[in-house]
């Protein structure tokens, strides 16, 4: 069929849907139009599993093939990418079997400082082929162990920051300021809603992770003082052009995953919502390229 927009209807149309200007079945048609953007995007965009931590694994499959995102950032919630080695390589299969691609897995923790139990995780990702650990709370101290496996694994090692709550890593600027001397390989994964919660210019840690940046997780939020305050991708005050920006001028090669935390039951109008805005974005980013 041929494509009757243009990129800069992408953009006016990714911003209706994100403000709730449009009913939910415009919105998915609006995301089945807006699919062929993510193929000349300059920035991958992908999916947390968590977003969908109340549906089984086929269930989400599901939800990925209507979205038109076949990459995913796993996590081992009900059967998602479990730990066990043999229920993994069934999730692995039917991955497979469906097209999807798990890039990261996360948030993975890290708090033991014995090689036995890094090694079990390290091992975990192996399998599935993955490149990116995204780490909640690791201690400090324990980096150098894992340091160890970052090298003999050569997967890389993204510490996610959880904003005021989080006892060590508020902000991304916390981890590079203890990670600033280790392998290149140990970084970031910067969720955008926490870091502003935290009380840092999102767009500026971005630029200041640079290649220290391995993931980002993509959210909303109408008020950066208040964890619930979450909402679909547009709908809020986070600066979604700022962050593509900022990615796009640093030739930036992870992927932005979208972790969706709330609707848990019924997560879909916002996810499809989300996925059109941050498209529509991306396919005015590239308009504005050309011209």
């Amino acid at each position: 069929m041929k494509n009757i927009y243009s990129r800069r209807d992408f953009v006016r149309a990714g911003a209706l849907v994100g403000a709730g200007c449009a009913a939910p079945s415009d919105v998915f048609a609006l995301a089945q139009e807006l699919r062929s953007a993510d193929e000349a995007s300059p920035i991958h965009l992908g999916i947390a599993s968590y977003t969908f931590r109340n549906f089984n694994r086929a269930q989400m499959i599901g939800f990925m093939k209507q979205l038109h995102v076949l990459a995913l950032n796993a996590k081992d919630v009900k059967d998602h990418l479990p730990t066990d080695p043999q229920q993994e390589a069934a999730a692995l299969a039917d991955y497979a079997a469906a097209g999807v691609r798990l890039h990261a897995a996360g948030t993975i923790y890290f708090a033991k400082d014995e090689d036995a139990d890094i090694r079990s995780k390290f091992e975990y990702c192996k399998r599935a082929g993955i490149s990116v650990i995204v780490a909640g709370d690791p201690a400090p101290e324990t980096l150098p162990r894992i340091e160890k496996f970052v090298k003999e694994y050569d997967i890389r090692f993204a510490i996610h920051n959880h904003g005021p709550e989080d006892k060590l890593w508020h902000s991304p600027l916390d981890v590079l300021k203890v990670v600033k001397s280790m392998d290149p390989r140990i970084g970031c994964c910067i969720d955008v809603g926490h870091t502003a919660r935290a009380g840092t210019d999102v767009v500026q840690a971005i630029r200041e992770a640079g290649r220290r940046l391995f993931n980002v997780h993509m959210k909303d939020l109408t008020n950066f003082q208040s964890k619930e305050s979450q909402v679909a991708v547009g709908e809020g005050i986070m600066p979604v052009r700022g962050i593509f920006e900022a990615l796009v001028s640093m030739k930036y090669k992870g992927f932005v995953d979208l972790e969706y935390e709330i609707h848990a039951d019924e997560p879909m109008p916002g996810v499809i919502s989300s996925f059109a805005y941050m498209r529509g974005v991306l396919a005015g980013l590239g308009s504005a390229s050309r011209d």
